[in-house]
């Protein structure tokens, strides 16, 4: 079993991109699905949004906590900038992951191994 953790910030926009919001998880395809499925009451769910438009993956959960916090720190046009760089279409990063699976792919490994 390896001891690897890895850790996300991510990047969550309504629809139309006019509302984001920027996270930090350990696993970022149950956190998305949490978000789409409205899961945890709160500003994603009041808002819609649950677009995945961009992430970032470290080892380290204190990086990520520090890379959040930048993150909410910058102004929209930074935002814009940083999801456009790697997803100019602003495409939905995981609109195939609740195909596979709504928890993650790695939820479930231990009992079928």
């Amino acid at each position: 079993m390896s001891d690897t953790h890895h850790y996300y910030v991510y990047l969550l926009t309504t629809s139309n991109n006019k509302v984001m919001y920027v996270g930090m998880t350990n696993n970022l395809e149950r956190r998305v699905y949490e978000h789409k499925m409205k899961l945890v009451p709160g500003f994603t769910a009041r808002y819609n949004i649950n677009k995945l438009v961009y992430f970032e993956e470290t080892q380290d959960v204190h990086a990520a906590i520090t890379r959040e916090k930048e993150i909410k720190k910058w102004r929209r046009e930074k935002k814009n900038n940083l999801v456009a760089a790697v997803n100019p279409h602003w495409q939905d990063l995981s609109e195939s992951w609740l195909e596979i699976s709504p928890f993650g792919r790695n939820d479930n490994a231990a009992m079928y191994s």
